[in-house]
């Protein structure tokens, strides 16, 4: 079904619909790319590409043969140096789909009828912890897992599996606590584990602006779709990761209203 025509070119709806596919595949992978180090790399191979496709035009057979050689191991290239762009863009494309959209059409299935069961975290609890943490500076980095696998993240640590509670949060944070330094991840309303080692953001527009707990705070997030609170030790404020994204010096009930938005009627299973 021809649509309209440009200069000789017929569209239909098939081109249209094949234009804006490919659209918004490029503004998606440049959403993911942009500020980090694999956007330069993603250039350089863009750059070798078409350098490749003028040499075959203009046949130039000793080149052609170098970038032809060079281009066969491109696509293991790609897998290798995006491997955690190409990660972010799956769990992007799970997170948008409308089985994720709609996930409470699987509780009535008859396998998932064990695992039925409210859990109500008790956020004003772990704001409050939060919240004496920085008015003591003291550091903090609490993980709340959403829909990603986060086990292999907490065996890194101690695993504790403890009921949620603001005396515990400080005690573990605490500065004279071997616990203090990692990150505590919460699921199903429990403390699940302390001191859990997570991965550091490598984008080199922050590098040197945070120090390593809020690299961390961001590097989860731009590996998972978790959402973390870290309090810092230093400026005695507090902020939320999210998608790699910082929101810095929010208050208490800001947090409390993140937290709640972003949980309301999860179901996070991570053991």
């Amino acid at each position: 079904m021809e649509l309209f025509e440009l200069y000789d070119f017929k569209f239909t709806l098939v081109n249209v619909l094949d234009i804006l596919l490919v659209a918004g595949f490029i503004h998606q992978l440049y959403r993911l790319l942009k500020g980090s180090l694999a956007f330069n790399m993603l250039i350089g191979l863009v750059t070798i590409y078409i350098f490749w496709m003028l040499v075959r035009y203009f046949n130039m057979p000793l080149l052609e043969k170098i970038l032809g050689e060079v281009t066969k191991f491109g696509f293991l290239a790609i897998i290798i140096i995006f491997q955690q762009e190409i990660r972010k863009f799956l769990l992007l494309l799970g997170k948008i789909s409308f089985l994720a959209e709609n996930k409470s059409i699987f509780r009535f299935l008859p396998w998932n009828w064990k695992i039925e069961k409210s859990f109500h975290t008790n956020f004003e609890e772990i704001v409050e912890a939060c919240e004496y943490l920085a008015e003591t500076n003291q550091g903090a980095i609490i993980v709340f897992p959403k829909t990603s696998e986060m086990k292999f993240i907490g065996s890194s640590g101690e695993v504790i599996d403890a009921h949620i509670t603001r005396r515990l949060l400080i005690s573990i944070f605490n500065k004279h606590s071997p616990l203090h330094d990692g990150a505590v991840i919460i699921a199903n309303s429990k403390i699940k584990a302390a001191n859990a080692v997570l991965p550091v953001s490598e984008n080199p527009e922050i590098l040197n602006k945070y120090g390593l707990r809020h690299l961390s705070a961001i590097g989860i997030t731009e590996q998972t779709d978790a959402l973390v609170i870290v309090v810092s030790e230093e400026k005695g404020t507090m902020a939320v990761a999210k998608e790699g994204k910082l929101m810095e010096g929010l208050s208490k009930s800001q947090i409390i209203d993140i937290l709640n938005k972003e949980f309301v009627n999860d179901m996070v299973r991570i053991d």
